[in-house]
């Protein structure tokens, strides 16, 4: 057969927490296929927010779910070209890409942090996010802030 599909295998659920999600945002953080060194970082810093966050009744993980859920964007700008001029007209995004953004924000602005190690930095991240504040906080109300100022572009949507 000339044209068969892509067999997507998806990703397997994490060891400790056995949710998907983790696996992801690991696998966003992992560099040079150090897979290992990802998860340390990752249960290190999930091992941070726990002590940071005592008097709090959620568990860590919750409050990473929480501050991802925080600098989850709806919407963003596209460029599109109509007639000779380049118009950003806001699009909704569908759930697969809206995670992988706010993920990768995430990394981003915890790699840009100054700290010690990268489990610190994000941490710090983390807790700045679940308190709705900090780099990927700021990101995501700059790209909804640039799609309503560019609603009325919206009728050029693909």
């Amino acid at each position: 057969m000339r044209n068969q599909k892509k067999r997507n295998f998806g990703i397997q659920a994490d060891p400790k927490h056995n949710d998907k999600m983790v696996t992801q945002f690991v696998n966003n953080i992992m560099l040079n296929g150090k897979k290992n060194t990802a998860y340390n970082i990752f249960y290190s810093a999930l091992d941070i927010i726990e002590k940071r966050t005592k008097d709090e009744e959620a568990t860590p993980l919750e409050v990473w779910k929480k501050a991802i859920e925080n600098i989850t964007p709806q919407v963003e700008v596209k460029s599109r070209r109509v007639g000779g001029a380049t118009f950003q007209v806001p699009t909704e995004i569908n759930f697969g890409r809206k995670m992988s953004i706010s993920m990768k924000n995430m990394i981003k602005y915890s790699r840009a942090r100054r700290g010690k190690s990268m489990a610190e930095k994000l941490a710090a991240e983390i807790l700045d996010a679940y308190k709705e504040e900090g780099g990927a906080f700021k990101k995501k109300e700059e790209t909804h802030r640039m799609a309503e100022a560019n609603k009325a572009f919206a009728h050029f949507r693909f």
